[in-house]
Formats: structure tokens, C-alpha cells, sequence
């Protein structure tokens, strides 16, 4: 292998081009993102292993550059799919200041993976957060209250993962991975909520279909790739050795998410469930640790990118062409969009794990796992994920290709989309029949026993598909019923928006009282400076009785009282003012 010297950090060159590109024009910004984005492939392949960059960041001891086998798979893949998801968003209209934002989103994901140590990658990490933020604002509309909410959850998962790494800090007294994790009780507790809110922890979750499906259809491609995989090779970093609750976490996941997808309509609401529950088989893998999970996890952490995006640009097609996001508003597509129906269906059996395609390679692996490891509830959870995936997509493809005949003009993909998915899908396929060419690019996790096409694993692949058809079969009446299936946002969106506003109100309302009754003294003791007399008058001072003559004729006269208040006196009563005044105000 070729030694690369000097060192350069592969976000550099793509975060450079990503402030070039809106100066550039359309054409030209667009093909300067094709090449950053995949000069990092060659780039980190070429690499040494081992290869690292020591610098200071913050006066702290950091490595800004560190390749490893999981960081170098990050890296191929990440950049990859950039560069094809670029292609892309020329082909899909978007203009060059999204596409900036995506670069932006792509450079600072490749510094938080390649990374050496906690505070380099907790950096990249929260402006990853930032980046992917205005990706989704750039497109307006809808895009930017779902944009604010997404910013919010992922600003507390960062904050819960800085306060785990600090901690780690105290612990060991350096950020450098050691290989070993998070040190002590409370940071790892505090990394895994954290990265759950990246993974898409159940719970914490929401943000996934409430974000992806709002902003430009090239822009979800992007988001689609990063945030969550980038998660989940955090929560590796954090976990190298497994954590059994995190496995269940993951189980359940696969299963939540796959039974959340199959109640939607929109479709890219139903692709984002379908991201919770396809990260849940890498949690999972993580978890559950051991050589053949982890391999597995980052095996399916590499196919889910190919085959995730492209569902996301055929959906996008859809829209693109007809407008329309609803599955009800469509129908028998495969006659207007062939190629696309054809990559759809390429992507959709990838997703589902049918074997010759590589989700049947990965997903295999950390069921096995799970399997071998004898966790008997994981490996059935995992396995009713793998029919929920069948259901979700059977439907999708269902309605949206087969079922009725939409009824507008429909022009196929352009060219430009359909090298995009047409190489993506290529690829699926390649890395299903041959999964040596897989294997090829994982880490070394230690030696394992495992062969991708037996005949029990090949029959538990078809028996989940014919599940899956089965099923649809029955439940195919009840779900076209089915309307808008809340979340969990649903309780916490409205929760935060009532209970900020009942905040903001009752804090304004209490200041006005303060402000009103302040004011009100000030008067007061002003007033009773400048007139004392008058004050006095007006609490029912009476004046001396005048003599006994007075009294013999009954009269009764009130003398005044000199009552003038001296520079000394004025200075104690504004004084006391203003001690009074900071009293109502604490």
C-alpha cells in the first residue's frame, strides 16, 4: 500500500470545496463537489493503517487525523456516497448553496469519524449537528420548524455526550482513545443517551420522521447517511467491547421502527422509520460485541448507506416528477418510471435482507450473532424486524408502482438521476452475490466462523419474504384505513411549545409586577423628598393645638409643621430606594 505524506485530514479538502461552491455557479460548483467528495475515497484507502496526526486542540492533547480499519470504512463509504449524492442534487435542481450545506454536512461527518480522540470528535460531532441544520433550513416552508426541533434534540444528545466525555476526562486525565471506552459509571450511561439521540434511540427518536421528510429530496439523501452512522460508530468508540443493554435497545428498535413505517403514507416518512429500525441492527451488533456482531454491525452500517440512499433518490424521483409525497395520490408508476421501479425494487429487496442482495450479507451476520451468543429474545426481535421490513416495502412498492394508474404526465428520470441510482444499485447486487468483495473492506475484529449462503440462512431469508407477503396480504385493508399514526413529538412537541410559553409568560408577567410595584415606591420616595410636607398632610398629620384661647371658642387651627428634609436626608431616602429596588428584584 502506498504511503501518503504528509498527512492531510480528508475534511479539508471537502470543507474547502464546500465554501468554493456557491461562487462557483451550478454546473461548476456541482462537479467541484463530485470530485472532493471522491478523491476521499482513494485518499483513505491509500493510507497507512496506524497513520495518525497529533496536534493541541483547546491545550488539550488531540488527533485530528487517526485511520484505523472502522475509520477507514467510514471514510470510503462516506465519501462515496457524497460524491454520488452531489450528482444527485445536480440532477434533482438543487442549487449550490444547498449544496454547499450538504458539503459542509459530509466534511464535518468525516472529521468526527476520522477523529483520534473524544474532544476532536465531540467538535466535528456538534458541528456536524450545525451543518446538517441549515441543510434542512435552506429549504423553508415546512423545513424550518422541523429544522428547530431537530437542532433542539441534537443539541441536548451533544450536550449529554460533551458531559460524558468530560467526565471520562477526570476519570483517565486524557481524550485520546485508548481502546477501552468510556471510563467509570456515569459517562457511559451519559454517552448512550447521548448517541441515542443520533441513533435514534426509542424515545428519543421523533426527529427522524419529522425532519427527513421536509426538506429537498437531494438534501434527504444526505441526511439519510450520516447523522445515524455517525452515531453508531460513536457508540462503538464508546462501547468496543459491547453492552448488552444497548443490544436490546437495538432489537427493539429494528422491530419499533419497522411497525411504525408500515403506518405510513408519506413516503419519505416511511424510508425515515425504516432508518430507526435498519440502525437498530448495527446497535445491535454493537451491543452485543465479539468479533462476528461487530463485523456485522459495520458491515450493515456500509450496505444500509448504499441501499438507503438509493430508496430515498427513487422516492425522490417520484416527487420530482409528480409532485406528490402521499401514497395515495399515486399509482402504477413502473409504466411511466421503469428504471427507477427497477431500482426501487433492487434497494427494497437490500433493505428486506433477501438473499443475493447485501443486506442479506450484513444482516445475517449480527442475527447470527445474536444467535450464536444464544440471546434468544434479540434474535427474535431481529427476526420480526426482518418481516416488518417485508411488509413496509411490499407496500411502498405496491402503491406507489403497481397498485392503480396515476393520472398525470409522468417524464422519466434524468440522466443524471439515473447513473446516480444506477450505480448504487449496482452495487447492492455486487456486494450481495459476492460477499468476499464485502469482507474485503471491513475491520479486523478478530477471527470468526461465518458463511453468508447456507442453506438454513438462504431458507430464513425466503421464509421472512414469504412472511412479509403473507402478511401483507392480511393486513393490506386495515392499513389503507389507516390515518396519521402520532409519535411520541406529538406529547413532547406540544409539552415544550405550552410549557415554553407558559414559561415566557409567566417570567414577563412576573417582571411587569416587579417593574409596576418598583416603579410605584420610586414615586413614592420621590415624592416624599420633594414634598414632605405634603406626604405627611396626606397620612393625617395634625398640627399643634393653637392655645386656650383657641379652645374657649371652640376653634381648633393646625399649625404647620416644618418638615423640610436636608441633603443628608435625601441621600438615606434614595438609598433606600435603591436597596429596596434590588430587594424586588432578586
Amino acid at each position: 500500500m502506498a504511503v501518503i505524506d504528509p498527512l492531510i485530514p480528508p475534511f479539508l479538502f471537502v470543507l474547502a470545496a464546500a465554501l468554493v461552491v456557491p461562487l462557483l455557479g451550478r454546473r461548476a460548483g456541482h462537479a467541484l463537489g463530485v470530485l472532493a467528495t471522491a478523491a476521499v475515497v482513494p485518499y483513505v484507502w491509500l493510507v497507512p493503517g496506524g497513520a495518525h496526526l497529533p496536534t493541541l486542540l483547546f491545550g488539550f492533547d488531540a488527533v485530528l487525523f487517526n485511520v484505523d480499519g472502522f475509520s477507514r470504512l467510514m471514510g470510503v463509504i462516506f465519501g462515496f456516497i457524497g460524491a454520488i449524492a452531489v450528482l444527485y442534487s445536480w440532477a434533482s435542481g438543487a442549487d449550490e448553496r444547498q449544496t454547499a450545506f450538504a458539503l459542509g454536512y459530509v466534511g464535518t461527518s468525516l472529521g468526527a469519524v476520522f477523529g483520534g480522540d473524544w474532544l476532536t470528535l465531540i467538535v466535528f460531532w456538534e458541528l456536524m449537528a450545525v451543518t446538517s441544520t441549515l441543510l434542512v433550513w435552506h429549504y423553508g416552508g415546512r423545513a424550518v420548524r422541523a429544522g428547530f426541533r431537530y437542532a433542539l434534540l441534537h443539541g441536548i444528545g451533544g450536550t449529554l455526550l460533551l458531559g460524558a466525555i468530560v467526565w471520562h476526562y477526570v476519570e483517565t486525565g486524557t481524550f485520546v482513545f485508548t481502546g477501552d471506552g468510556l471510563a467509570g459509571v456515569v459517562a457511559p450511561v451519559l454517552a448512550a443517551v447521548g448517541i441515542g439521540v443520533n441513533v435514534g434511540f426509542i424515545g428519543l427518536h421523533a426527529w427522524l420522521p419529522d425532519t427527513y421528510p421536509r426538506p429537498h429530496i437531494a438534501a434527504s439523501v444526505f441526511l439519510c447517511v450520516y447523522t445515524t452512522k455517525t452515531g453508531v460508530y460513536g457508540m462503538f468508540r464508546a462501547f468496543p467491547e459491547g453492552e448488552l443493554a444497548v443490544a436490546y435497545m437495538g432489537a427493539l428498535m429494528a422491530v419499533f421502527g419497522a411497525g411504525m413505517a408500515l403506518l405510513q403514507g408519506d413516503m419519505r416518512r416511511l424510508l425515515s422509520y425504516h432508518i430507526q429500525s435498519q440502525v437498530g441492527y448495527m446497535v445491535a451488533g454493537v451491543g452485543l460485541g465479539g468479533a462476528l456482531a461487530t463485523a456485522g454491525a459495520f458491515g450493515h452500517v456500509f450496505n444500509h448507506i448504499l441501499y438507503k440512499s438509493l430508496l430515498f433518490m427513487t422516492v425522490g424521483v417520484v416527487i420530482y416528477r409528480t409532485g406528490e409525497e402521499h401514497l395515495e395520490e399515486l399509482g402504477g408508476l413502473w409504466r411511466h418510471l421503469p428504471l427507477t421501479a427497477a431500482a426501487f425494487l433492487i434497494a427494497a429487496l437490500s433493505i428486506a435482507g433477501f438473499p443475493g442482495f447485501n443486506g442479506f450479507v450484513s444482516k445475517g451476520m449480527v442475527i447470527a450473532a445474536a444467535h450464536k451468543k444464544h440471546y434468544d429474545v434479540i434474535w427474535y426481535l431481529l427476526l420480526a424486524g426482518g418481516v416488518g421490513t417485508f411488509l413496509s416495502f411490499i407496500k411502498l412498492g405496491y402503491y406507489v408502482f403497481l397498485h392503480g394508474e396515476y393520472g398525470g404526465d409522468v417524464r422519466p428520470a434524468n440522466v443524471g438521476q439515473k447513473v446516480a441510482m444506477g450505480t448504487v444499485a449496482v452495487l447492492c447486487v455486487v456486494f450481495g452475490l459476492y460477499p468476499p468483495a464485502l469482507f474485503a473492506v471491513l475491520p479486523d475484529t478478530g477471527s470468526y466462523e461465518y458463511t453468508t449462503y447456507t442453506v438454513p440462512h438462504v431458507q430464513e431469508g425466503l421464509i421472512l419474504a414469504a412472511l412479509g407477503v403473507v402478511g401483507f396480504a392480511i393486513v393490506k385493508k386495515p392499513l389503507s384505513k389507516v390515518g396519521r399514526v402520532p409519535d411520541v413529538d406529538a406529547i413532547y412537541n406540544r409539552a415544550g411549545f405550552y410549557g415554553t410559553r407558559a414559561l415566557v409568560v409567566g417570567v414577563t408577567e412576573l417582571y411587569a409586577a416587579v417593574d409596576r410595584a418598583v416603579v410605584a415606591a420610586s414615586g413614592a420616595i420621590a415624592g416624599a423628598v420633594r414634598d414632605p410636607a405634603g406626604t405627611l398632610d396626606r397620612f393625617g398629620a395634625v398640627g399643634v393645638v393653637a392655645g386656650d384661647d383657641a379652645l374657649t371658642n371652640g376653634a381648633r387651627e393646625r399649625t404647620e409643621v416644618d418638615l423640610r428634609a436636608g441633603f443628608g436626608t435625601s441621600v438615606l431616602l434614595v438609598v433606600l430606594l435603591v436597596v429596596v429596588a434590588l430587594l424586588l428584584l432578586v
